[in-house]
């Protein structure tokens, strides 16, 4: 039987996992050591819980941990998904070159959806003025300016190939990971 064939089951949570869960899942308590509290709540051992958090990691059911700053209280107004249209082949090395500028909160490669969408790279930046996420996407724009991709513009059709562009935000969305049923 090929791989395409086997069907992937979901992880079934152990007690502790769940109550792991249930107790991370609004996120770290704000405290100087967090999983010491969370030690003390589980009434298990500092070691066991970084033991369980890195299973846990480890096998998927948790992606990643990060700290989540909201940009909105600390001053960054504004902000834009910019996207770019790049060769493949060097996309990686400067996705990677993108993704260490100071002002690029993420970055990632995606899929582009010919001919419609056209992009592969995305680079979220913040700032405090649409002035300074303007200067921001010039900036990337001249990182990127020799592997950025030019396409025919067909008139024809309803939309326009563009090598970039920038989508900004009309509304703060609450960001959320894994939420289990109490």
């Amino acid at each position: 039987m090929s791989d395409n064939n086997i069907i992937q089951e979901k992880p079934t949570l152990t007690a502790i996992e769940r109550q792991y869960i249930l107790l991370t899942q609004n996120g770290l308590p704000i405290i100087e050591k967090p999983y010491h509290h969370i030690a003390d709540q589980m009434e298990m051992s500092v070691a066991a819980v970084l033991a369980l958090t890195n299973d846990l990691l480890d096998r998927g059911v948790i992606r990643r941990i990060a700290a989540v700053p909201n940009h909105y209280k600390l001053g960054y107004l504004y902000n834009g998904m910019t996207v770019w249209d790049i060769d493949d082949e060097q996309a990686e090395k400067f996705g990677d070159a993108v993704g260490r500028l100071p002002f690029v909160s993420h970055c990632y490669l995606r899929p582009r959806h010919l001919p419609q969408w056209n992009y592969n790279l995305f680079a979220m930046v913040h700032g405090k003025t649409p002035e300074a996420i303007a200067k921001y996407r010039g900036q990337i724009k001249e990182l990127l300016k020799e592997v950025l991709v030019t396409r025919n513009h067909d008139l024809s059709q309803d939309f326009m190939t563009k090598s970039n562009d920038m989508l900004t935000s009309t509304a703060i969305l609450k960001k959320t990971g894994l939420r289990l049923k109490r």
